[in-house]
């Protein structure tokens, strides 16, 4: 049974505040286009900022509290809450992509990013589950509010997009993860170290989604991948993009030196 437009459950979900409840509807999203039950339409924009909780409160990120690097108990609670918060987010920043530039990028393009919203969706739910079995919870913390920027600041270009979101912010965390796995497991704390080591391998994937679209989108435009790319993230990323890469993990989501060597 038919069940409506892709574009419309694409806007409840964001739409939706409670971040458990965001989880079920995004990955009832994806369960649905997986089964042909959402028709491939586009009659209603998309938000321009998604529903949020009451918490965690969001502050600017000079704002943000300091947190210990992960070796002390609240310290690794703090840690998590941080990776909740980004999880949280990249579910949105997932279906904002499917749900903005899914008309013009086609099936293809809205079932790789509702792919991605479903993994974030299970993410940010192991680390939720992970922070209660702590004695803490999602939104017991302040978090980063700039986080949405990226998206604010692509609205209007698939191509940069995908190369602000996957191929730097996703890029980055397949940098930062495995020193974050190392930190939890020297603690002891071996199922938090396993819920990242989850991640992390789901993130190349993703990477792989938008390095493999973005190139598409090159080729489309006759237009140099790795110009494009570095006067792209100039434009449109606040920050620096520089080593330590992961460099195996990299070249596994499709970035190569080639590539690479636009930025750095």
């Amino acid at each position: 049974m038919m069940k409506g437009s892709v574009a419309a459950a694409i806007r409840a979900a964001m739409l939706t505040p409670d971040p458990a409840a965001k989880a079920m509807a995004t990955r009832e999203v994806r369960r649905d286009w997986a089964g042909a039950r959402l028709t491939f339409t586009f009659e209603v924009p998309m938000p321009d900022v998604p529903a949020r909780p009451a918490r965690p409160e969001l502050l600017p990120p000079n704002a943000m509290p300091k947190r210990g690097r992960g070796g002390s108990e609240r310290g690794r609670i703090a840690l998590l809450h941080a990776l909740a918060h980004i999880e949280f987010v990249a579910i949105d920043l997932a279906l904002d992509a499917a749900g903005r530039f899914g008309a013009e990028r086609g099936e293809q393009f809205v079932g790789d990013w509702l792919d991605v919203a479903a993994d974030e969706a299970m993410h940010f739910s192991l680390l939720a589950r992970r922070l209660r079995t702590l004695g803490s919870h999602y939104g017991a913390m302040p978090a980063h509010d700039g986080l949405w920027d990226a998206a604010r600041e692509t609205t209007h270009d698939i191509a940069a997009r995908l190369a602000v979101v996957p191929m730097v912010l996703e890029a980055r965390g397949l940098d930062v993860t495995p020193m974050t796995i190392e930190r939890f497991a020297a603690a002891g704390d071996m199922r938090s170290a396993r819920i990242l080591e989850r991640i992390l391998d789901d993130e190349i994937r993703h990477v792989r989604f938008g390095t493999t679209h973005f190139l598409k989108v090159c080729d489309e435009r006759e237009e140099s991948a790795p110009a494009l790319w570095k006067a792209l993230v100039a434009r449109h990323f606040r920050g620096a993009v520089k080593p330590p890469f992961n460099d195996s993990a990299r070249r596994s989501a499709g970035l190569s030196c080639e590539l690479m060597s636009g930025l750095v």
